[in-house]
């Protein structure tokens, strides 16, 4: 019997996500059955499939409550609802610092100046946050703090983090796991520019290009990959996960971000040996 699998998106994610058009074909072509759904569409029936997918459900963050109540209603569901719920509140990079993982320092919830992260440039962001939104790069400690007030006063935890000056050259490289190893590596360049404050128009998919990991970026996302399980008690293996590395000011990598819900997994950038990897992870989660 022909395996069904559905690839979950978002109404918006259906249309500009660009890792869909690679990943259904490749699926295909091993045999499976895919269909690309919205995660909110209430006619689709979710038992009815091997196994589901998340991939750009983008929306997720102004809904987070409804998206992990759907998560949990899923039967078959990769990445999991344990993990989804851990991973999409960014408080999770707590975590990784308890654990002894290099993690960019941050700040919850500052009220004065001297709760700052010492830099000379600050990120503020929600903790739950999708696609930059709601996030700026600040020089002034004034303007720091009424970022992090105005969203702490909408019911939201702020985060903020020194804004790496390395990252203005050589950007973000995210680390790309697919069924348990390494898949590949991209470059993003800078996203928040100075000056600019909030916006919500930014596009993290324009300056991407192929990397080569340096062997000191691999430890780093390798020891984060493994550490999930012992942080997320009982949750199924990661179908895929992406580390977003910066460089600190003496030039260590250190995480950013770990994405283990929606990440993009920058497909039409990786070599075409990740295809195969994510076909094969899929298999395998079917089982």
């Amino acid at each position: 019997m022909t395996s069904r699998v559905a690839l979950v998106s978002s109404e918006r994610g259906l249309r500009v996500d660009p890792d869909l058009p690679l990943a259904a074909p490749a699926l295909r072509e091993g045999g499976v059955a895919v269909d690309c759904v919205r995660w909110d569409d209430p006619a689709v029936d979710w038992a009815g499939y091997d196994l589901a997918v998340v991939r750009s459900c983008w929306d997720y963050a102004w809904r987070r409550e409804e998206f992990l109540a759907w998560a949990g209603a899923v039967p078959r569901l990769r990445n999991d609802a344990a993990v989804l719920r851990w991973n999409t509140d960014k408080t999770h990079l707590r975590d990784l610092a308890r654990a002894g993982l290099p993690v960019v320092p941050t700040v919850w919830d500052p009220t004065d100046e001297a709760g700052l992260p010492d830099a000379g440039e600050w990120v503020v962001k929600p903790s739950v946050s999708a696609g930059s939104r709601d996030t700026a790069r600040w020089t002034d400690p004034a303007d720091v703090l009424a970022h992090a007030a105005g969203l702490r006063g909408a019911g939201r935890t702020a985060m903020v983090q020194p804004y790496l000056a390395s990252v203005d050259d050589a950007g973000e490289t995210a680390m790309l796991f697919l069924g348990g190893e390494f898949s590949h590596a991209v470059r993003k360049g800078p996203l928040l520019g100075r000056g600019e404050g909030v916006r919500q128009d930014r596009d993290s998919r324009g300056d991407l290009r192929p990397v080569v990991a340096t062997p000191g970026q691999r430890e780093v996302a390798q020891a984060v990959f493994d550490a999930v399980p012992s942080l997320v008690p009982g949750a199924a293996p990661l179908l895929y996960a992406r580390i977003d590395l910066v460089a600190d000011a003496a030039g260590a990598p250190v995480v950013l971000e770990l994405e283990l819900t929606e990440p993009s997994l920058f497909l039409p950038q990786a070599p075409p040996e990740a295809l195969t990897r994510f076909a094969r992870a899929v298999g395998d989660a079917i089982g």
